[in-house]
């Protein structure tokens, strides 16, 4: 079973929360980090936590939302290993399983209703690496990774 790491601040609470109980209603493990309210929390942490969790193999993906998803992907993006893309329509989750292997999900909140936010989570889990070409480019970005 998939595990899946997720994480929010204040401002992406309310949707974290819809799409943990899709994830759950799908069969997915689901390990949340947080945020457990709207009171005002930093972003940086609940990327942080889920980061760690797909370093030590805990969970195999994350999905992260705050408001516009920008903070938790630049966040997501500073963990060797993690591959976050922010998504805002199916077309680009899908393209960032294929063509980018991205293992983090980042959301907002403010940005994609729930309708749409839960549509793109299902066409990013459903969606697999292509390899071939890619391959290179994911090996050119883990080089780039080490020299850091």
């Amino acid at each position: 079973m998939l595990s899946i790491a997720i994480g929010s601040d204040h401002a992406g609470y309310p949707l974290k929360e819809k799409i943990k109980d899709f994830l759950i209603s799908k069969g997915y493990k689901v390990i949340d980090f947080g945020a457990q309210s709207k009171d005002s929390t930093d972003y940086p942490l609940f990327a942080r936590d889920v980061c760690l969790s797909i370093q030590k193999d805990e969970a195999q993906m994350g999905i992260l939302v705050c408001g516009t998803g920008i903070g938790m992907s630049i966040t997501a993006n500073k963990f060797k290993g993690i591959r976050a893309a922010l998504c805002l329509n199916e077309y680009m989750a899908r393209m960032s399983r294929k063509h980018n292997n991205a293992n983090v999900l980042c959301l907002g909140d403010r940005i994609v209703g729930d309708d749409l936010a839960l549509s793109i989570v299902e066409a990013w889990l459903s969606t697999g690496f292509e390899g071939g070409r890619h391959e290179r480019r994911i090996k050119l970005i883990e080089e780039i990774e080490d020299m850091l």
